[in-house]
């Protein structure tokens, strides 16, 4: 599903990586390690085309992605990769509902067909009941399951995840754990986590261990 060649990035004189290689399997689920400062945020932000390497090569699904232009790269990134962060950035304007269409709708899918799907991921994230609460009216926890919902409703060829239960109590993190192998189970998802949860690093199909900008 993913294959990183030699990626190299660096801020200014700082080598932030130092040639990465690496291959994720469909349905796998990796969790990526390390000291803060080893590079695993870049990595994930080249992975998911938020940012650009400076050299080496990506593919995704099948697609070179290195070669596809600015307007085609954003295009692919909307349908194919969907994004967790520690924080759920939900629109507060918007209840659970609209926030899971949002990026749906911007990829100009029929209205009654997302507006289903939604409720059905809002579903399976036991969220049945809270769908029409804006995000204040929820707690942390089902706040990120939205953003979750939010990140599959594309129905992405690889969901990343950037410390998504970093902000959470023990419980709601727990579940948010859980969660993300449900979804490799139901729906064979692939998942890219970086993590500094060791339990949660544990759990993973795979476990990747970065350094100083490298993979040990």
């Amino acid at each position: 599903m993913i294959k990183a060649q030699n990626i190299h990035k660096s801020f200014g004189s700082l080598e932030v990586l130092k040639g990465i290689s690496l291959e994720v399997a469909k349905g796998e689920v990796v969790a990526i390690v390390g000291a803060s400062g080893a590079g695993k945020t870049t990595l994930l932000q080249i992975l998911g085309t938020l940012s650009s390497a400076d050299c080496g090569t990506l593919e995704i699904d099948g697609t070179e992605v290195t070669s596809l232009g600015d307007k085609a790269l954003s295009r692919f990134r909307n349908e194919h990769i969907g994004f967790v962060f520690q924080f759920h950035h939900l629109l507060p304007e918007f209840t659970a509902l609209e926030n899971v269409c949002i990026p749906a709708f911007i990829a100009h899918r029929d209205r009654s067909e997302v507006e289903a799907r939604a409720r059905e991921l809002l579903d399976m994230m036991g969220l049945a009941e809270r769908m029409n609460h804006k995000p204040s009216q929820l707690s942390g926890g089902e706040q990120q399951r939205v953003a979750i919902a939010r990140a599959l409703i594309n129905n992405p060829s690889v969901l990343l995840a950037d410390e998504p239960s970093g902000n959470l109590d023990t419980r709601n993190r727990d579940e948010i754990h859980r969660l993300f192998f449900d979804l490799r189970d139901k729906l064979g998802q692939t998942v890219v986590i970086v993590t500094h949860d060791e339990g949660l690093a544990a759990m993973a199909d795979r476990k990747i261990t970065m350094s100083d900008g490298e993979i040990l």
